[in-house]
């Protein structure tokens, strides 16, 4: 294709468009193509330039706002078709643990803790080896037959009415690495089977021990273990007692034939 006949072509293609262009102007303007065609060239890329910003001034003007606003409902209507949904955002819940029950009955003691000192030498008392079982009535946050079981290997059962201080205990003992060890069991220290231990921890009150002291002599093999933190026993006498800061702990041994007015409780004693 010729020079000339290139420029023709693109005339013709802007005659195709709609433009306000006189048809007289058009002649006049194909007459230079032909005759003056560089000439030509270089008017015509300037008129198409000023005919460009002109069809720019003439377009509608637009509505931002609303095109913004179009567009950030398109978002939002998108991130809520790929959110997923409440129950797949929420973390499942590994091994889920029942509500605390409540205890059977009103416990007969508030929970103290005993000082860890005085945990130490009430193990230290009962000479508690590896081969014992060790039973704390009223164990609370299980502290000593943990204790039992990190310094001496022993086993150890607690024995607590109330639910709240068995589940602390048993993870506090999962915490210290024991439950291989030791175990809790929500029940009456009074109607608890007991028989099987060779030491028995108490820190519980006068009243409680005194209470206890038929059963413990009745249930307990001869040579097992007790020993009291604060409180004694009445008139059944301890075999030793030692002072800890100011705290007492008293240790008695299970005779072979215990006395008949140790098995029953002195209603004097009991107050």
């Amino acid at each position: 294709m010729q020079p000339k006949e290139r420029e023709l072509n693109t005339f013709d293609t802007l005659l195709n468009m709609r433009t306000a262009v006189r048809p007289s102007r058009l002649q006049n303007i194909r007459f230079y193509l032909i005759h003056h065609p560089k000439l030509m060239v270089r008017s015509l890329i300037a008129s198409v330039g000023v005919f460009s910003i002109g069809l720019i001034g003439c377009t509608p003007p637009q509505n931002f706002a609303s095109t913004a606003q179009a567009r950030l409902n398109n978002v939002k209507s998108t991130q809520q078709a790929q959110a997923p949904s409440e129950s797949e955002t929420q973390a499942p819940v590994a091994n889920p643990v029942s509500p605390t029950p409540a205890p059977t009955r009103t416990p007969d003691v508030v929970y103290v803790p005993t000082p860890p000192q005085v945990v130490d030498e009430m193990i230290r008392i009962a000479d508690v080896k590896p081969t014992d079982v060790v039973y704390d009535l009223g164990s609370g946050d299980g502290r000593i037959v943990i204790a039992a079981a990190k310094q001496r290997g022993a086993r150890g059962i607690g024995i607590d009415i109330n639910p709240a201080r068995v589940r602390e205990a048993t993870y506090n003992a999962k915490k210290a690495g024991v439950s291989d060890l030791v175990q809790f069991r929500q029940q009456d220290l009074f109607e608890t089977d007991f028989s099987e231990a060779t030491v028995v921890m108490l820190y519980l009150l006068p009243r409680l021990n005194m209470r206890l002291r038929p059963k413990l002599l009745r249930d307990l093999k001869p040579g097992t273990r007790i020993v009291s933190h604060s409180f004694d026993m009445g008139n059944w006498k301890p075999d030793q007692v030692v002072e800890v800061d100011g705290r007492m702990v008293y240790y008695w041994v299970v005779p072979e034939n215990p006395p008949a007015n140790l098995l029953q409780p002195d209603v004097e004693e009991l107050g």
